[in-house]
């Protein structure tokens, strides 16, 4: 059985200026395996899923899965068993659910198996409105009765696969679409569907379960109907945001990483930015470098124009990785906007960077104008999020003197032991009670 363990009150300390050297490996994709976990609750029989990564937020999925009746056990450091052959209860945790928003992932999968669902509220990062709106027309479309109060109450007769305008390529609601139409009746066709590699993982598992699932990375997925999924086994991909993560804590520091087990495919909008802060990065099969010695510069536009980052639905830049390219710019020479356009939150976090040193103009709240290189010195602050406690990693690590980061729960939502691989490159971090 998962056990989600009590929310601790630790913080990392950091003494920054050393450089990170060495190999570390690219964790399992986050944002994979949470609807890959969720998918498991189709089929009645025994699910095996390799590289899972070890967060909390695996933990919370797992235990919402035992919670209505599923077996769910690691069986060993990144290899998940799940049978929901036993699985009997379509009424999810309230408390389980608050504490991420990857629990609305299951509303599909419940409906597919129960043909009905009770999910509370999902909880989440604080970056923003996250439209649930996507979910609620797609299941309704494909048959489901939706009540909206205290909990979304989700109830169909049957599932009965229809022509499906997403009015935004929202990636959970792709998702929650996808789990629900592989048992409906007849045809699903999901237009402006999120494509991101995620989803083609959940997608891939799918099809090796049984589903019927045509038009894997694009935006437009066919899904004809199985009367039932199978048990299989599957690998889930890497963390293509943990391996940018990466790429900026080796730039800043000056170091010498390579990444292993990655896939350059997933990489390819990503280095462009990474090119233009300056970063020059090695892509080999299975694997980057981030060589050492780099002078991080800002490639400006045609006509010395001040160039611009700003993210995107798959394949633009991905949104994930905006607190990251946020605080690298502050250590590459010249000025760049980092546009993030999806939430209106997320940049709110670099007041804590402007303490640190950071030369940063918050323009609204989706624009940062940045400028540097600057000397960050260390401060005690809080984690926001995930990506933004991530980013104040990366700041603490090139910062001169000592960084305290607390409230740290958030980035071991996202990140497998962030400290001990970072310690495994050469990084004096530490986790102590805060």
């Amino acid at each position: 059985m998962a056990v989600v363990a009590d929310a601790v009150a630790d913080a990392f300390v950091i003494e920054g200026g050393r450089p990170l050297n060495g190999r570390v490996k690219a964790a399992g994709n986050k944002n994979a395996a949470l609807p890959l976990l969720a998918a498991c609750l189709i089929p009645s029989e025994e699910v095996r899923l390799e590289n899972v990564p070890r967060i909390s937020d695996v933990e919370t999925m797992m235990a919402l899965l035992v919670d209505v009746g599923a077996e769910a056990e690691w069986a060993g450091l990144n290899e998940v068993r799940i049978n929901a052959a036993g699985a009997t209860r379509h009424e999810l945790s309230e408390n389980l659910c608050s504490r991420m928003r990857a629990s609305i992932l299951l509303a599909g999968p419940l409906l597919a198996r129960f043909r009905k669902a009770l999910v509370p509220a999902p909880g989440g990062d604080p970056i923003g409105r996250r439209r649930l709106d996507v979910h609620m027309h797609a299941l309704s479309e494909l048959g489901a009765e939706i009540d909206v109060g205290h909990n979304f109450e989700f109830a169909a007769e049957r599932l009965v696969g229809k022509r499906i305008y997403l009015d935004e390529p929202s990636v959970t609601g792709t998702e929650n679409a996808i789990m629900a139409a592989v048992t409906a009746e007849g045809e699903t066709v999901l237009v402006n569907a999120g494509c991101e590699p995620h989803i083609q993982d959940l997608c891939g598992f799918l099809v090796t379960l049984g589903a019927r699932i045509d038009g894997i990375g694009s935006n437009i997925l066919r899904i004809e109907g199985v009367q039932q999924l199978g048990g299989g086994s599957w690998r889930i991909c890497p963390d293509h945001v943990e391996v940018g993560s990466f790429i900026g804590c080796a730039a800043v520091t000056g170091g010498d990483v390579t990444i292993e087990e990655t896939r350059p495919q997933d990489l390819l909008p990503i280095l462009p930015a990474m090119e233009r802060l300056g970063i020059n990065v090695e892509v080999g099969e299975t694997s980057v470098r981030v060589p050492p010695g780099q002078e991080l510069a800002i490639k400006p536009d045609l006509g010395g124009q001040i160039p611009k980052i700003e993210d995107g639905p798959w394949p633009a830049f991905p949104a994930d990785l905006t607190s990251i390219a946020l605080i690298v710019a502050t250590q590459a020479k010249g000025t760049i906007v980092i546009f993030e356009k999806m939430f209106e939150s997320r940049l709110f976090f670099v007041d804590k960077l402007i303490n640190m040193g950071a030369r940063v103009i918050l323009c609204d709240p989706h624009r940062a104008v940045v400028s540097g290189p600057s000397q960050l010195y260390g401060q005690r602050m809080d984690s926001p999020d995930v990506r933004a406690g991530w980013a104040m990693v990366i700041a603490s690590l090139c910062a001169e003197g000592r960084s305290t980061i607390g409230n740290i729960r958030w980035i071991d939502r996202g990140y497998e032991r962030v400290d001990e691989r970072l310690r495994s490159l050469g990084a004096q971090i530490e986790r102590v009670e805060a």
